[in-house]
């Protein structure tokens, strides 16, 4: 159950969650469509010295080009140089996806025990020293740390998903999260663009693309001003502790939970020898968060690999230049946030989870098959259905099946097993799809899809809370579920 909050306050808070979320995504999209760019400048700037660094030893982005290469060189068709850039952005997108799975369980429990406010303000201030490292980038050393600093500081969206589920009870928790999946669409449908535009302003000669990471601080900065004045703790812990000790001022109108206490709430747990009680009651979790991690990570997995493979294909296919794949992500983004806008936030999270993947399913299995341009628009109108369900769908039956004093390390699991699928997926389906070729790799991505297909009908349960019924003090033998 929901801490007890007033309408109005949580109107206010969810509106404080939507702007600094779509300030921080906006922000954080400005990198995307500049990454070929970006990364042909550190290199053209590096090949005269032969990639040397100034001792004379070979520089980090000589030693990654060199991996690089000996990994195309690997396949038995061969990678037409032009890939090079874009293997060089996989690889430092993979990177920032494996250090967000190792931060992401971290920043979830910090937010459970020192407060939701606290660990949002700790990981903007990670943020900021990140996107002040881009602008300062003069060389790829720099920016390369900028990437690493980001990777396990970005912690903004698993904590307004905690917020937003802190002020939400059961009925509300399907809307709350599309509230955050809108975020994301209007964010990857402007946001790249306004990127694109900001990088034809160059405004220091040392860095060109300083414009937009000038851009993109200042709103990082802005969002962690806002933060600090407008959040207040949502936690419910902290939330009836400021109460006891006559601190209002930071919860207003938050109240303690008005059917149990914070430091006695009865948590929504699997029973088992190793769990069998947790705050003094014992109570069924419908859903293991084991099998929710791992549906995500086998998701992520097979759809991060189609999408970052994406390019590639209309690129060999139709001869797609940049600017038609933006206009084509920006069509799917576009359909996202309408969906989500008008339909996810009616759905239940395990409906949203089975209408995404039997979407991307098709649009795999479509995929694989397409010769023509109304066939890409079809399955790219498959994937925007999957863009606005499937995430939204598992990050709320994740919020259902954790305690109030337990969400964000709960949902952080969720993101870091998310994280480390989208980490591993592009490689390898991109080495399938080198390998043994586009109709290989998508069909191999469908059956991905279909087992978890499988798992979302057959293994996945609504959880208890949602059904109307409230959960009872039962004891479950771990051999019983």
């Amino acid at each position: 159950m929901a801490a007890s909050v007033d309408p109005a306050t949580r109107k206010r808070v969810l509106r404080v969650v939507f702007i600094s979320l779509l300030l921080d995504l906006v922000s954080f999209t400005f990198i995307l469509p500049l990454f070929p760019s970006l990364l042909s400048y550190y290199r053209d700037l590096e090949a005269p010295a032969q990639f040397s660094s100034a001792n004379g030893s070979p520089s980090i982005l000589a030693r990654i080009l060199t991996y690089l290469n000996a990994y195309k060189a690997s396949f038995a068709r061969p990678i037409d140089s032009r890939y090079d850039i874009v293997l060089l952005g996989g690889a430092l997108g993979s990177l920032f996806s494996i250090l967000q799975a190792l931060a992401s369980p971290i920043i979830g429990t910090m937010s459970d025990r020192y407060g939701r406010r606290t660990a949002l303000l700790t990981s903007m201030a990670g943020n900021i020293l990140s996107v002040l490292l881009w602008v300062c980038a003069t060389d790829f050393r720099t920016f390369l740390l900028s990437r690493i600093v980001g990777g396990l500081s970005e912690g903004n969206v698993q904590l307004a998903i905690a917020i937003a589920t802190d002020i939400s009870d059961e009925k509300q928790r399907s809307s709350t999260m599309a509230l955050v999946g809108i975020c994301f669409s209007i964010s990857f449908t402007f946001g790249p663009a306004l990127g694109a535009w900001l990088s034809t302003i160059n405004s220091v000669k040392a860095n060109p693309f300083a414009t937009a990471a000038g851009f993109s601080l200042f709103l990082i900065v802005t969002e962690t001003i806002y933060l600090y004045l407008c959040l207040p703790e949502t936690l419910p812990s902290k939330v009836a502790s400021a109460k006891l000790n006559g601190a209002p001022a930071a919860t207003n109108g938050l109240t303690k939970p008005t059917t149990r206490s914070a430091t006695n709430a009865t948590q929504v747990e699997l029973v088992s020898s190793e769990t069998p009680h947790v705050g003094g009651k014992t109570v069924r979790r419908t859903n293991s968060h084991f099998l929710l991690n791992f549906t995500h990570l086998a998701f992520i997995l097979f759809f991060s690999g189609m999408e970052f493979s994406l390019p590639f294909m209309t690129y060999d296919l139709f001869g797609y230049t940049s600017a038609k794949n933006g206009r084509l992500l920006g069509y799917m983004g576009l359909v996202a946030s309408l969906l989500q806008g008008g339909v996810t936030r009616r759905l239940s999270p395990l409906l949203s989870v089975r209408v995404g993947v039997v979407s991307c399913l098709l649009a795999l299995l479509l995929l694989a098959r397409i010769n023509t341009i109304g066939g890409l628009y079809a399955a790219t109108t498959l994937l925007a259905v999957t863009t606005a369900t499937v995430v939204t769908g598992l990050n709320a039956l994740s919020s259902f099946e954790a305690g109030e004093n337990e969400r964000g390390g709960k949902l952080g699991n969720l993101r870091s097993w998310g994280q480390l699928g989208r980490g591993v997926g592009p490689l390898l389906f991109t080495s399938v799809y080198w390998w043994a070729g586009r109709e290989v790799a998508y069909t191999i991505g469908g059956m991905g899809v279909l087992a978890v297909s499988m798992i979302a009908f057959f293994g996945l349960k609504t959880p208890l809370g949602t059904e109307g019924k409230r959960v009872k003090d039962v004891k479950v033998d771990a051999g019983e579920l």
